[in-house]
Order: C-alpha cells, then structure tokens, then sequence
C-alpha cells in the first residue's frame, strides 16, 4: 500500500504545533517545577488540571461569572489542592508524596463524576459544550479577533478558531517559560535546586525546606490548573473521564524527552512528542491497521523511543547531564 509522507508530514506538523502541544507544554513545565527543579515526585498533575478545569467551567457556566473571574477562580482551586496535598505530606519522604497525588487524583475524577455531585459538575457527562453565545467557551469564542477562515503556510493550515486557541495557549506558554527562566536564575530558583541536591544541607543553611517545597508545589500546580482550562477551551466541553491518570504520564514522557530541569525542555519535548505521536498515527491508518490496535502501537513506538533515549541520553534531548545528578 503506498504511502502518502506528505500527509503524515503534515498531520504531525500540524499536532506538533497546535493547541494540545501547548497545554502538555505547559503541564509539563508546572512538572518541570515539581520534579525537575525542585525533585518532588507529583504523580496527580491531571488533579491540578481537573480541579482548574471544572473551577473555572463551574464559575462560568453554573453561576454566569465572567470567563477571566472564573479562571482566576480555576487557579485558586488549583493552590488549593497544592495545600491541601503538600500539607501532610511535603515533610515525609518524597514517595508518600506520589502516592498522595496520584491518588487524589483518581479520587477527584470519581468525585466529580459521581451522582451526588451531578448537579454542579454534570457527573459522568460532564459540563457540555455551547460555544454559540453561552457556556464557559462562548466567551473565549465571542472576543476571536481574527476573522473567519482558514490560516497557515502551505497544506498546515488551522480554521481561525483553532488559530485562536492555539496563539493564546502558545503565550501562555512562553509566559509561563520566561517566569521559570527568571525563577530559576534568583535567589529563590537556587534554593530550591539546593534543596533537590540536598535538603538536609539546604535545612542546615536556614532555609524553609517545607515552606520552599511548598511553594514549588503550588507554583507548578497552578499551571497544571492553566493548562486544563486551555484544554477545555480549546475542546469546548469538560468530562471527568477525559483526566485520567494517563495526562500525567504523557506530561512525564514530554519532559524527559525535552530534558528535565531546563527551560526550553518541556516546550521542544510536547512538540517532539506529538508530532512523533500523530505522525505515526496517520502511518498506521495508511497501512491499514485497525482502530483496536491502532492506539496500542504508536504508544509502544513512543515508549520504545523513551527507552532508548534513558539509555543512551537519560537527561534528555536538551537537557544537562551534571543538572540532572539528582543527591550528587
């Protein structure tokens, strides 16, 4: 069967560039804070993004507030489950953290999905899409300024919504670079990289070890919370069941593969990540494999390549390998 590379080219290409390559961006770089800089090991970022999701979506849609009051309102929601987390945990050893996160994730999907809750967050199907005029995306919708059509250079084109969405995701995501750019390069950026090397050295110099750890943790979680409100602005619906643990595995996967502990690292990872990801996609449809087994492979094929870069180069493709000598 003979296949179309200019496709594949440009389907990978126009994933690798579009808004969802933005949100894991910028969900990896909140893990970037978490484990990177700061070596805390948060297994639960799709809990940040579900809680700024629905925080936000529930703002709007149920009380009518308007969409910038209900995404500061997301972000709110977002440090609130920092706190609530890093509490009781952030003075134990770093794995009671994980097991907290991921579970509180989990914890918060079936919460939210439940019927009890159904009347404030839509239980099982969620809070439903109406970009016409009302909704929590209408707003976003309404103030596109660019006019309507199609934009793009050659066959990568994107319709002026998506256009919309994936300017404003990108911005946010070079906000988001720069403040950890001029983070990490301050006094308050390198205690908190001494204390991945060595908390015990940084405790004994005077330092707040908890109250540094959580700020870091509140910080990275408040762009996890962004990045779900990117994404249910850019889909223009939200369901539990779309936060599962498997968005906090592709936010990891994205940060190894750009490089741990850098700036730029997660932003090249997402695009890397999926455009490898789609790309492959449309192969295996133009080769015939079937839908049933069509997820399953391009995710071993990206597993397989994360292999191979942890053994031949474990701190990633922009990354240092001194940077990542994690307890040196």
């Amino acid at each position: 069967m003979d296949v179309d590379f200019t496709r594949v080219l440009v389907d990978g290409l126009r994933t690798g560039i579009g808004p969802v390559a933005a949100v894991y961006a910028l969900a990896a770089i909140g893990l970037n804070i978490h484990y990177g800089f700061t070596g805390l090991l948060n297994f639960g970022q799709v809990g940040f993004m579900l809680v700024g999701a629905y925080g936000m979506g529930i703002a709007v849609s149920i009380h009518g507030l308007p969409l910038w009051l209900g995404v500061i309102l997301g972000m709110l929601a977002a440090v609130a489950l920092a706190l609530l987390l890093g509490f009781p945990t952030l003075r134990l050893r770093a794995d009671y953290l994980a097991i907290c996160t991921i579970a509180a994730a989990e914890i918060l999907r079936f919460v939210f999905r439940s019927t009890p809750m159904a009347t404030t967050t839509g239980g099982a199907f969620g809070i439903p899409s109406q970009v016409g005029g009302s909704g929590f995306s209408g707003g976003f919708v309404r103030a596109n300024p660019i006019p309507e059509g199609a934009y793009g250079i050659g066959p990568v084109t994107f319709s002026h919504t998506r256009l919309w969405v994936m300017l404003v995701a990108w911005a946010v995501v070079a906000i988001a670079a720069l403040m950890v750019w001029a983070l990490m390069r301050s006094p308050w950026g390198r205690v908190i990289k001494s204390i991945r090397e060595d908390e015990d050295a940084a405790r004994s110099l005077g330092k707040n070890v908890f109250a540094y750890k959580m700020q870091s943790l509140v910080l990275g979680g408040v762009l996890g919370g962004v990045a779900g409100i990117l994404l249910v602005l850019n889909q223009g619906a939200m369901t539990p069941d779309q936060f599962l643990p498997q968005l906090t595995f592709f936010a990891y996967a994205i940060l190894l593969l750009g490089g741990a502990a850098t700036v730029l690292g997660p932003v090249f990872g997402s695009i890397l990540f999926w455009f490898v990801l789609q790309a492959m996609d449309s192969l295996l449809r133009q080769t015939g494999f079937g839908s049933a087994a069509l997820g399953a492979v391009r995710l071993a094929f990206v597993g397989l390549i994360l292999i191979l870069l942890m053994a031949f180069r474990p701190q990633g493709i922009m990354g240092n390998k001194r940077e990542m000598m994690l307890d040196a």
